[in-house]
């Protein structure tokens, strides 16, 4: 009798049994999707998760969302676009050295800031303060793949990458190994753009930089990293959880600290952030003015959501540049021309 060829999606099934760690989460072993669907013969699930992120209309509006540097001049500072792809390089040279599973990391990190809003956590602020206080980029990052892309019915993603959106950052810890890999790419990653960043920006010198952090973490930028990410490997390296080794991560607490300290709070480097707050609460009153004002999906969604709820996700899915061209066209007098042909 002859065998039935196996499919792709078989075969790398196959390949995680045998070369993953025993404490790796198999795709075939995903709690699903909430809309089941027919499998791919070509891709896993965490593929396929991929895929549906790298093709949705919020992964691609990153490019134009402020990461800490207000819609800079000087093309080579990161959007939250270019920190998404650090956070997923990283997550995946974490997995691979642990053994994890590098699907469901880049799935999850591909898809960790999809809520992010418009002028970075300026924005993420106005929302608190316009909407509700339990607003986060994390809790609208699940909210967007659940409900807001593809108009409504969202991108139906599995449980363990929706997980892992959700739990990136704050308190709590994704359920998977994989899942709080992100927490510390994420990290690694903001930490050490933002400290290049504001080397570019002239806010800080490299010589600011206490020099006992310089000398565990390193002098340069890939220093750094190397040694991060270095640290979470070694640390984890039992994989009973995921964490740096003791002398690094006291070493990137207090770095992270400083850049609270010196940059994040940098009157200097926020300078633009009031005139960004104060427009885009101006936004978010508009639209509670006059809701109908939004585009149709938002405007429909008031039927079956408060009025808040619908004007908060137009507002925070909004890009910076979008967000500064509606301001203009609602609240900015336009220049009278007269017609060519006018007499």
């Amino acid at each position: 009798m002859t065998d039935v060829p196996k499919t792709l999606r078989e075969m790398f099934y196959e390949r995680e049994r045998s070369t993953l760690s025993p404490k790796a989460f198999l795709c075939e072993n995903t709690r699903g999707r909430d809309n089941p669907i027919p499998e791919c013969v070509n891709r896993t699930e965490f593929q396929r998760d991929r895929d549906r992120i790298l093709h949705s209309k919020s992964f691609r509006r990153l490019m134009h969302k402020t990461q800490v540097y207000l819609f800079p001049s000087d093309e080579h500072y990161r959007t939250r676009l270019t920190h998404t792809l650090e956070v997923t390089q990283i997550a995946r040279i974490i997995a691979r050295a642990l053994m994890l599973n590098e699907d469901l990391c880049e799935a999850a990190a591909l898809g960790h800031d999809l809520g992010h809003t418009p002028f970075g956590h300026a924005g993420e602020t106005v929302m608190q303060m316009c909407y509700s206080a339990d607003f986060t980029h994390y809790k609208q990052s699940l909210r967007v793949v659940e409900k807001l892309e593809k108009n409504g019915a969202g991108l139906n993603l599995t449980w363990e990458v929706r997980d892992a959106i959700v739990n990136h950052t704050g308190e709590h810890l994704a359920s998977t190994l994989e899942g709080v890999i992100i927490k510390y790419a994420d990290r690694i990653a903001y930490i050490n753009h933002d400290i290049d960043d504001s080397f570019r920006a002239g806010i800080i010198t490299p010589n600011d930089i206490p020099a006992d952090i310089r000398d565990i973490l390193g002098e340069s930028h890939s220093e750094r990293i190397n040694r991060m990410v270095s640290s979470v490997i070694e640390g984890s390296r039992d994989l009973n959880e995921i964490k740096m080794t003791d002398e690094v991560g006291d070493a990137t607490k207090r770095l992270r600290t400083f850049l609270f300290e010196r940059v994040y709070y940098n009157p200097k480097a926020k300078k633009e952030e009031v005139k960004a707050m104060q427009l885009l609460r101006n936004l978010f009153d508009y639209f509670i003015k006059y809701p109908n004002k939004m585009p149709e999906f938002y405007y429909n969604n008031t039927k079956y959501e408060p009025v808040e709820r619908c004007v908060c996700d137009y507002v925070s899915g909004m890009t910076d540049r979008y967000a500064i061209d509606l301001y203009k066209d609602l609240f900015i007098p336009h220049v009278w021309e007269t017609p060519i042909n006018s007499d």
